[in-house]
Parts: structure tokens; sequence; C-alpha cells
């Protein structure tokens, strides 16, 4: 059960939330928040001892201000945030918060593996600043997560949370894949207004797209590596890791797909498969940040107990962005 001091939180949160103007659209009114567009997931820079670089951190947002994103998504997968503490969780996004511009959406990862934490969490950073929580899939569990509790889960915490939920998949890293009929279910909530979904499967993002098409509910691709295809069965937008480091050609992409110039954004959408690939699945995040450093950014290293890449790792990443034409 909640506490006093969450409850008393929770209530000045749904209060805020009901008046707060979010990316065009107040969060109580008959329309929701458009999320459609294309987000960085923001790494976390370190230092050489493993403090979180606030510093480093500005610098890379100021640079990447300078392009066309609808916002930015922190404490992703790309943050590391299974690796932070809850007050540096909080801290980087009230940090971003006060460096980025102010017509971006923040979309902040909230998720926890309770759904009480969650909560307390979600109301959390919507203090901080968040406009909108992404949640990710509690997953410790997972031969216990059911379409009934997640239902459960995802329902109790947007009931409670005072900004909106995004619905968050990314199976490569949970073993979970949040099934359709779950998310159609969770589409009708008047507070959950969409979903990133990460496992690349465009047959499944299709067929979301279709089911909750009666609804006001929005899906966003999570990768760069399937961006097109998600464009072309109806996604809005996508939260792309190589948007850290390719960004120019990541939002030139969307705005292909969107103003029906498929040859040339094939084009594109090829050139980009592979560092793509080479910054989530192959190398991971150890990859992107050293593809940062390389690109004008600062990765620096990653928390233990990721570790960095080898010589032989660091080859291959690079060859992936040469033979591509981006280095």
């Amino acid at each position: 059960m909640l506490g006093p001091r969450v409850w008393s939180s929770v209530r000045q949160g749904l209060s805020r939330g009901l008046s707060r103007n979010v990316g065009g659209r107040a969060s109580g009114e008959g329309r929701k928040v458009n999320i459609a567009g294309i987000y960085p997931p923001l790494t976390t820079p370190f230092t050489a001892t493993s403090e979180v670089d606030y510093g480093k951190l500005e610098e890379n947002l100021q640079k990447l201000g300078a392009f066309p994103f609808k916002g930015f998504v922190i404490q992703g997968s790309n943050g590391e945030f299974p690796f932070l503490t809850s007050s540096e969780r909080l801290e980087v996004v009230s940090r971003v918060r006060q460096a980025m511009p102010k017509d971006k959406l923040l979309v902040a990862g909230s998720g926890c593996e309770s759904t009480q934490a969650t909560v307390e969490m979600t109301v959390s950073m919507a203090q901080v600043g968040a406009d909108v929580a992404m949640v990710l899939t509690p997953c410790y569990y997972r031969g216990r997560m059911s379409s009934a509790a997640l239902i459960h889960h995802y329902t109790k915490v947007a009931d409670l949370s005072p900004i909106p939920v995004v619905l968050y998949n990314v199976p490569a890293n949970t073993g979970l894949d949040l099934p359709v009929d779950t998310v159609v279910t969770l589409s009708q909530h008047p507070n959950i207004i969409g979903i990133k979904d990460s496992g690349g499967d465009v047959t499944r993002i299709g067929l979301m797209i279709h089911k909750t098409r009666r609804q006001d509910f929005q899906v966003l691709a999570g990768s760069a590596g399937f961006l097109l295809a998600s464009y072309a069965v109806g996604a809005v937008g996508g939260v792309c890791a190589l948007a850290n480091v390719l960004g120019a050609q990541v939002c030139q992409l969307e705005r292909l797909c969107l103003t029906g110039q498929w040859e040339d954004a094939q084009k594109l959408q090829l050139r980009l498969i592979e560092p793509n690939t080479a910054v989530t699945r192959r190398f991971g995040i150890p990859g992107l940040k050293k593809a940062m450093d390389w690109l004008g950014y600062y990765g620096g290293p990653c928390r233990a107990p990721l570790q960095e890449l080898s010589p032989e790792e660091e080859e291959e990443l690079r060859l992936d962005f040469t033979n591509n034409g981006w280095l």
C-alpha cells in the first residue's frame, strides 16, 4: 500500500497534470499528448571514476538540440538506468529538463519491478519535470507476468500517474513480449497514450496499429533499423539509439517517409541498418558510446559491469560506419 507521503504526492501531481499543457495538448482534455516524432534515447555520461557527469550530459544535449527531434527519452535502456540509484535517476531527469529546449517533450523511463515502486518513481519523475512516463514491463518474475498481471500493473500506474504513460516493450532485455491483446486492452485507458516497441517485428507493430485504430493511441518504433517499415504500417515516429550519433540522418528518414519519398527513404534506410545494428544488438551501449566519441559527442565509459569494447570489436564497429559512408 502506498504511504501517506506518496499518496499526497500523487494527489498533487494529478492536480497539476490535469492542467499542464504538454506538446500542444492538455492532459485533461479530450485529446491526448501527441508523441509523433523522433527521439534519441540519451546515454548517461560517466566520469573515469564512474560518477554521473552532468556537465557532459548538458553538452550532449546542446548539440542534439540542433536537430528537429520531437523530444528526448531519458532513463531508457541506453541510459543505463538499472545501474543508477533512484536519486541519480531523478537528478538526471531534472538536469535534462533544465538544459533541454522548452518546446521539446521529455519522456522519462520510470519502470520498476513492483507496481508500487513504479507509481512512486513515476510521480517523482513528473515532479522533476518529465512530460511523459515510459514504463518498462516488469520482468524479473516473467513466468508469472500473465496478461492479467500486466494489465493490472499498467492500469494501476496509469490511474495514479500525473502525466501520460507510454508502454515500453523491449523483449531483448526483458525476455518478455507484451502481448498484442494486452496492448489493445491498455490502449483504452485514458492516460495510456502509446507504446515504444523495440521488438523489431513489423507484423506485430502493424497489428497493434490496426487493432488500436479506434483509440487515440500512437505507436513508436524502438529502433532506426526498422523505422521505414514501421512508418509504412502506420507508426508515428521512433525512439532510435542511432539518433544519438546520426541525428540528422534519422530525422531525414522521418521526413522522407512522411512526404512519401519512399525510394529515397529506402536508400537511406539501407545505409542505416548496419550502424544501427552495431550500436544496438551487436555492441550495445559500449558501441553506441564509442560511436558518440567518434562523431563529436561525449560517450565515455559505461558503468560496471558493462565493459569497454575490445580492439577487435572497435574495428568491427568502425567498419559498420565507414562502409556506409558515415565515418
